[in-house]
């Protein structure tokens, strides 16, 4: 894969990734990220995940307690150089976490390398969300 076009298909594969983990099932996003040790998550519960290990582990916690979820991307915008791409935009959608209703419209950048021909997610950082963290708050409390 190369060029915009191909890292359109890449975004649209992480959310619809995206969209199963929010319904329960975090196994796609295995399929658009890279595994490596330097990949990275800035999730919109706070914190920052390093390394596939680690950010993967956080995808299918947050899986567990998820349910009825769409969120999509707006406002999309990709540049291109070399192997590296990066997209800004806005997520909006929602779904349900730990039995709460969740609203999201926030602030997301991706960012993409080429390995062996295809873009493979190694960045995803969004806005903090308080109603998710409320969410999870109710859940361990």
């Amino acid at each position: 894969m190369s060029g915009e076009n191909d890292l359109q298909v890449a975004s649209a594969a992480f959310y619809a990734a995206l969209n199963s983990m929010l319904n329960g099932d975090a196994g796609p996003l295995s399929d658009v990220w890279s595994h490596g040790d330097a990949v990275s998550s800035m999730h919109p519960v706070g914190g920052c995940e390093i390394g596939w290990a680690t950010v993967s582990e956080t995808w299918a916690k947050v899986a567990q307690v998820c349910t009825d979820g769409d969120v999509a991307l707006e406002d999309q915008f990709l540049q291109v150089s070399g192997d590296t791409a990066y997209e800004l935009g806005v997520e909006r959608g929602s779904f349900t976490l730990a039995g709460q209703p969740v609203a999201v419209d926030g602030r997301v950048t991706n960012i993409y390398r080429r390995e062996a021909g295809a873009w493979k997610m190694v960045h995803h950082h969004a806005d903090l969300s308080p109603a998710m963290v409320a969410a999870l708050q109710k859940l361990s409390g």
